[in-house]
């Protein structure tokens, strides 16, 4: 969780529980769990994603663009005070590799930084660096927090290789409202509380002993976006609230009428 900039693929898969239990004995066989995992057996992730107020970045990158990226801030814990150190974190795919670039400041840093563009001084040039990026993205877009999402997470690296890396997400949950890291887990579910978003992410190809496995599976890889789809929920329950509460007409003889007469006049118009 030290990284601060690195670039990969990563192929997204939704599985069941059942898929999910057969595939660990194939996967210990050439790998093992990272650190974090290997302590507590999985481990906790905690987002906030920014965006503008009209939703651009999610909304262009659901059209599946060439080019995407997105702001966030993320803690492996809850943070209990405004001085704990959290990642704020630039991400991008471009052709479908991913950079992903991050920087550890204070949490009530990373808040004002991203509402007031007042930039941390830090001792880390790799951070100031980072930083600097960051700086120049909010420059060109005017960002609000807009999803909180967490979920449990267990990863996996190779045994000889440790650039591979496959971690499973499960206990997905997101928000649209009591926007802080402060605040914990909870929401509504953005997966079936059974299944699993496993992803792979690997600097080249995938081995042949990991693609034989997920043939032997079923297992397929599916576009899925976390914020993506916490946006998608957000607008459909939007649209049916408003159907609900959306008045209803009601129909007298002289509307009835009305809508006679103006359904013949518009027949009438060339």
């Amino acid at each position: 969780m030290v990284i601060k900039t690195f670039k990969r693929y990563e192929k997204k898969y939704k599985l069941t529980a059942s898929q999910y239990e057969q595939l660990i004995p194939i996967l210990l066989r050439e790998m093992e769990p990272d650190l974090y995992t290997k302590e507590n057996q999985y481990y906790s992730i905690y987002n906030i994603y920014f965006d503008t107020p009209q939703y651009d970045l999610i909304r262009h990158s659901l059209s599946k663009p060439y080019y995407k990226e997105k702001l966030r801030i993320r803690s492996y814990s809850v943070p209990n005070s405004p001085d704990e150190p959290v990642f704020i974190e630039l991400k991008k795919k471009i052709g479908g590799i991913v950079n992903k670039r991050r920087a550890t400041i204070p949490l009530a840093d990373a808040y004002s930084f991203i509402s007031t563009r007042q930039k941390p001084v830090t001792e880390s040039s790799v951070d100031n660096q980072v930083l600097d990026e960051i700086d120049f993205f909010l420059k060109t877009h005017h960002l609000e927090p807009k999803a909180f999402i967490s979920y449990d997470r267990a990863a996996y690296v190779g045994k000889t290789d440790p650039d591979m890396r496959i971690t499973f997400d499960f206990n997905l949950k997101s928000r649209q409202f009591d926007l802080s890291l402060e605040k914990g887990a909870y929401g509504d579910l953005l997966i079936p509380e059974s299944a699993y978003l496993m992803e792979v992410k690997i600097p080249g190809t995938m081995p042949i002993w990991l693609a034989h496995a997920f043939s032997k599976l079923g297992i397929f890889s599916s576009s899925f976006s976390k914020y993506g789809t916490a946006y998608k929920n957000n607008r459909l329950s939007l649209l049916e609230k408003q159907r609900a509460y959306r008045p209803v007409t009601a129909i007298t003889p002289e509307t009835s009428v009305k809508n006679s007469q103006l359904s013949a006049s518009n027949l009438c118009v060339s």
